[in-house]
């Protein structure tokens, strides 16, 4: 039995080894930049008080070269005082606009709407939507890289995965998985060559899509009740028969998706049921995660010494490193890998059965009947 587990180890952890090694030679930047570009920075913002002039400050700094830049901000329901901050922002520089949201419409995700409607007040003859969460930092010039891609490739909807700040524990532990789960197991090169929508994948944090393709695919209209735009907004285009792609974003922009552990814990949890958390695909991701970077070290750990299981421990170690080192996650993102993926697959497990008993997810004061 031992043997087949060592086996099995080595056969998981060099799947993600492989992909990632592939993955990380197209996974690329930005190759040129589009300076006559129109670009709206369009900005959910519910209750972003304590970072929204930041997430401003970025985005004027990234509009430096482009022939027009406007930053809209909508102001979804706040009650923390983000409104009035943003108002006094915009009175000092006319790049800057805010708008209100309307009542949120019954069967719609929060964020969703929000985006439909920024896209919507995004001023005419603005022809790259760029969406960003209020979390998200731009880097000086950044926007005209952005738009640069999207011409250069030739694509409809672009995305990434900004470089991830993490403080507290379950931040290290999480949040790099993000990048081992995109690159360790989506084959880019097929993703560029095959329309099909299952191959869709992108980072919420930061989409940036060419105005009438998106209006062509509905848009956040399309995916209203969707949990994970990451994964469903690229999909949505591909289904209308519109190009996606992924960028490295690494130097562009930064994120601290949350600053407290609990906060972090609610967050994996609402977009759970999406993707590898949905109740048909997390066992064969419960398989693969678990098998290529928790089972290697637990097999040495129990005394399983042999060749396969050192292969095995030696290609998982190499795969965090990789990423480490290319995303800038720190060597504490290498030493814990395997209890970050095993928490990873923990907190899938919990929200699903979470909400096969009825409880809904909630964030930011809402409840959704689904994710």
């Amino acid at each position: 039995m031992m043997g087949f587990f060592s086996w099995a180890a080595l056969a998981l952890a060099a799947l993600p080894a492989l992909m990632v090694l592939r993955n990380l030679g197209l996974y690329r930047g930005p190759a040129s930049v589009d300076p006559a570009a129109r670009v709206s920075v369009l900005i959910p913002a519910r209750d972003e008080a304590a970072g929204i002039a930041a997430a401003i400050d970025g985005a004027l700094a990234a509009g430096q070269g482009l022939a027009a830049l406007e930053v809209v901000v909508l102001d979804d329901g706040s009650t923390d005082g983000t409104a009035d901050i943003v108002r006094k922002i915009a009175a000092d520089d006319l790049r800057v606009r805010l708008e209100v949201a309307p009542v949120l419409p019954a069967g719609w995700n929060g964020k969703q709407h929000a985006c439909k409607v920024l896209a919507e007040r995004a001023a005419p003859g603005h022809d790259v939507l760029v969406f960003v969460d209020a979390d998200v930092r731009l880097r000086l010039g950044a926007l005209a890289g952005l738009a640069g891609f999207l011409r250069g490739q030739k694509v409809d909807l672009a995305s990434g995965v900004p470089r991830q700040v993490t403080g507290t524990w379950l931040e290290v532990l999480i949040v790099p998985q993000i990048v081992l789960v995109l690159l360790g197991y989506l084959p880019m090169g097929r993703m560029r060559v095959d329309g099909r929508p299952s191959l869709g994948a992108g980072c919420g944090q930061l989409f940036v899509a060419d105005r009438a393709a998106y209006a062509a695919a509905g848009g956040h209209g399309a995916i209203r009740a969707s949990m994970h735009d990451g994964v469903d907004l690229p999909r949505a285009f591909r289904s209308a028969g519109l190009k996606t792609d992924l960028a490295d974003v690494t130097g562009l922009a930064t994120c601290r998706m949350y600053d407290n552990a609990a906060d972090t814990w609610r967050g994996f949890s609402k977009n759970a049921g999406a993707g590898m958390g949905s109740p048909w695909a997390i066992g064969p991701w419960t398989v693969l995660l678990l098998g290529g970077h928790v089972l290697p070290w637990a097999l040495l750990a129990g005394g399983v010494w042999c060749g396969p299981v050192y292969a095995a421990a030696g290609l998982s170690l190499l795969t965090s490193v990789r990423l480490a080192v290319r995303f800038q996650q720190g060597a504490g993102s290498v030493l814990t890998r395997p209890l970050g993926v095993a928490a990873l697959v923990l907190l899938q497990w919990v929200a699903l059965a979470g909400r096969l008993t009825g409880r809904r997810p909630t964030w930011r004061g809402r409840s959704y009947p689904d994710a």
